[in-house]
C-alpha cells in the first residue's frame, strides 16, 4: 500500500484530500505547515508528496528546495493557486514532477498521483505463463486449460490475472487495477474489477467462495496467492 503525504494549509481541502486518497485505499499523512510536514516526510517516508506552495513556516518552495538539496527523490505533486506560468516553471526547475492549479478536479488529481506512482516504481516483469493446480495459462497466446481441456478466459481476466501474478504477493487496488487494465481515469464505481475477479474464480478455483489464489483483501483489493 502506498503511503502519500499531503501538505496544505486549508483545512477543508486538506480533509477532502485526506478521505479522497483514503477511499482509494493509500495510506495518508497530513500536515498544516511546511516545517511539520518537513519532519514528517524525514520520519515516515511517505511514497508520494502532495505539496501546497503557500504554507507558513516553510513554504512549499522552500519544502521541495530542501529535500532535492538532501538527494530526496520522492515524487512532488505541486498544489498552486497561482496560474502564472512562471510560478509553474520554478516549481518544477526546483524538482517537482507535476503540478496542479487550484480549483481542480479530485479525479484528475488522483489519475496524476498514480501516474507518478508507477513511474517511481521499477519495472516489472509481467509472467509469460502461469502454473497452479490443474491449471495453465499462456499470456503469451492469450490460451488457458484446466484439466488439459480449454479454458474460456476474456482478454481482461488475462490481463487481471497477469498484473496480479506480477506483483504477487503484494496487494493490489481496484484504483491500480482500473487504471492499469482498464485504463479508467474516471470510474464512477470499482465494481467491475470485483464482477471479473468473482468470474475469474468460477473458472479457475477448486471452491470458488473459499479462493486459494484470487485472495480479497479486505477495504484494499486483491492479491494473488500460492
Amino acid at each position: 500500500m502506498s503511503r502519500i503525504l499531503i501538505i496544505e494549509d486549508e483545512p477543508a481541502l486538506l480533509r477532502a484530500l485526506a478521505d479522497s486518497f483514503r477511499f482509494e485505499s493509500y495510506e495518508v499523512l497530513t500536515a498544516e505547515d511546511g516545517e511539520t510536514g518537513y519532519k514528517l516526510l524525514k520520519n515516515h517516508k511517505p511514497d508520494l508528496l502532495v505539496l501546497d506552495l503557500m504554507l507558513p513556516r516553510m513554504s512549499g518552495y522552500d519544502v521541495c528546495r530542501k529535500l532535492r538539496a538532501e538527494g530526496i527523490e520522492i515524487p512532488i505533486l505541486m498544489l498552486t493557486a497561482r496560474a502564472e506560468e512562471a510560478d509553474r516553471v520554478v516549481g518544477l526547475d526546483l524538482g517537482a514532477d507535476d503540478y496542479v492549479a487550484k480549483p481542480f478536479s479530485l479525479r484528475e488529481l488522483s489519475a496524476r498521483v498514480r501516474a507518478l506512482l508507477r513511474r517511481a516504481q521499477p519495472p516489472r516483469t509481467l509472467p509469460d505463463e502461469l502454473r497452479f493446480d490443474d491449471v495453465a495459462i499462456d499470456f503469451r497466446s492469450w490460451q488457458a486449460t484446466k484439466r488439459g481441456r480449454p479454458l474460456d478466459l476474456t482478454r481482461k481476466e488475462f490481463q487481471l490475472l497477469r498484473l496480479l501474478a506480477s506483483r504477487a504477493p503484494e496487494v493490489v487496488t481496484r484504483a491500480e487495477l482500473l487504471d492499469q487494465v482498464w485504463g479508467q481515469h474516471n470510474y464512477p464505481t470499482t465494481r467491475t474489477v470485483d464482477t471479473h475477479v468473482a468470474n475469474l474464480r468460477v473458472k479457475l478455483e477448486h471452491d470458488p467462495r473459499h479462493p486459494r489464489h484470487l485472495v480479497t483483501v479486505h477495504g484494499v483489493g486483491y492479491r494473488w496467492g500460492p
